[in-house]
Parts: structure tokens; sequence; C-alpha cells
């Protein structure tokens, strides 16, 4: 009998207590222009008073080249640097990394994980952020509630600088 229930109890914990995961599509749009630099991208959520709750991604040149580091333009994403950038010491890790081509790209955060695993229950809003040398910059915004109850899904579209961003929350 204490065999069955062992096993029983031992089973239930083995179960993930929490599964709920976010994942986010962004598209870099293909421009047709004379000098064409790969965006710095930063993705971050931000609570209802708009103060950065967590930094899921910040993508930018992270090798030296004849005009320096790339983190001597990180301040070009104006709305993460002041919130967030300015105070952190990059690289961070699982948070920064290399710009990406143009294309879709997507990145998946399980609760389990830093960037996710201390964020309260609460209303929040996804913010992708490009910035692009001899280019633009733009900013798209999706409002979303963790923990997920049901499943949700958000999508934004940018304009010049960044193409769908897309976000699906999961129970």
């Amino acid at each position: 009998m204490r065999a069955k229930l062992f096993i029983a109890v031992s089973g239930l914990l083995t179960l993930p207590a929490y599964a709920a995961e976010i994942d986010i599509n962004v598209e870099i749009p293909k421009l047709n222009v004379a000098e064409y630099h790969r965006p710095y991208v930063a993705i971050w959520i931000e609570g209802a008073d708009q103060k950065v709750a967590s930094n899921l991604a910040v993508w930018y040149q992270m090798r030296d080249t004849a005009e320096g580091h790339g983190t001597k333009w990180l301040p070009d994403l104006r709305q993460w640097w002041r919130k967030s950038g300015r105070s952190l010491q990059v690289p961070v890790d699982g948070v920064t990394g290399p710009t990406r081509p143009v294309g879709k790209h997507e990145v998946t955060f399980a609760a389990s994980q830093p960037q996710l695993k201390d964020l309260a229950p609460g209303e929040y809003t996804l913010v992708v952020e490009a910035a692009r040398e001899v280019g633009g910059r733009e900013l798209v915004k999706i409002p979303f509630s963790w923990p997920a109850k049901a499943a949700q899904s958000g999508k934004a579209q940018g304009s010049t600088e960044l193409g769908a961003v897309t976000l699906a929350v999961k129970p």
C-alpha cells in the first residue's frame, strides 16, 4: 500500500507545475536602400506602469569593426536604452545576441526561464523596438495578460524597420 501511494504521489510531483510560454515572431523586412545595415532590435516586457518588467532579447553588432564595437550604437534603441539598456552591463547571458538578417525570427520563452520566472501576474505589454544605421527607428507594442488562463495572441504591424510582430501566450 505504501509503495503504491509513494509511486502515485511521486508521479504527481514530476508534472510541470507551470508550463506557460511566450512565442514571439519578429519580421525584419527587406528594404530597397543604397546602404543597408541590419537593425538593432530590443524586445522587452513592460508592466502597467510602463517600466521594464523583463528584457527578453537585444540583437546588436557583437564584434568589433573599423567603426568600433556595436555597443556604441545601443543608445539608438532610444526607448529601451532610457528604460533599461543604460543600466545593463552587456553582453547579458541569454538576452543579447547578434543582429538578425532579413526574414522572420522566432523566440520562445518558457515560464521557467529567467526572463519570465519572476514575472508577477498582471497586465503587460510586449515592446519591440528596431533602429538601423543610416535608417529609421520603429517601436510596436502588443498588450497581454500573464499568466495566461487561456491562449492569447496579438499582432502589430511595423511600417519601415519592422514587419509583422506576433505574440502567442500559451497557458
